[in-house]
């Protein structure tokens, strides 16, 4: 069965256009080879990094939407892992959004005591 997932990974910075489309070619071929298919795939650009990563500052930020089935996660994963120019890398499964709650009524302000 199917998964939709999210996955967001950081390439190396010094890598050139062409070189970080053949790395998420290559991580898009595995999931369409495995039985998956790509919903959505969007480069963010290069951007600086919240903390240094492997000696890495900088990184092209690459964020994949895809179904794949859950058995060939692991898969993926180690492809990830094996990848030199993935500096690093978050898989998440994503869940049937429901209805959007309502913000909560806001409360009544609370007394204040008087002083004697």
């Amino acid at each position: 069965m199917l998964r939709p997932y999210e996955a967001m990974f950081v390439i190396r910075p010094q890598l050139e256009d062409e070189q970080v489309d053949a790395v998420v070619k290559k991580i898009e071929d595995h999931i369409t080879g495995a039985g998956g298919e790509i919903v959505r795939s969007e480069k963010k650009g290069k951007k600086r990094l919240a903390y240094e990563v492997k000696d890495q500052r900088d990184g092209h930020y690459v964020l994949l939407n895809f179904n794949l089935d859950s058995a060939r996660l692991t898969e993926l994963e180690r492809t990830f892992r094996l990848a030199e120019e993935v500096v690093r890398h978050l898989v998440l499964r994503q869940e049937e959004v429901g209805p959007i709650m309502p913000k909560p009524a806001a409360l009544p302000p609370a007394p204040v005591p008087a002083e004697a």
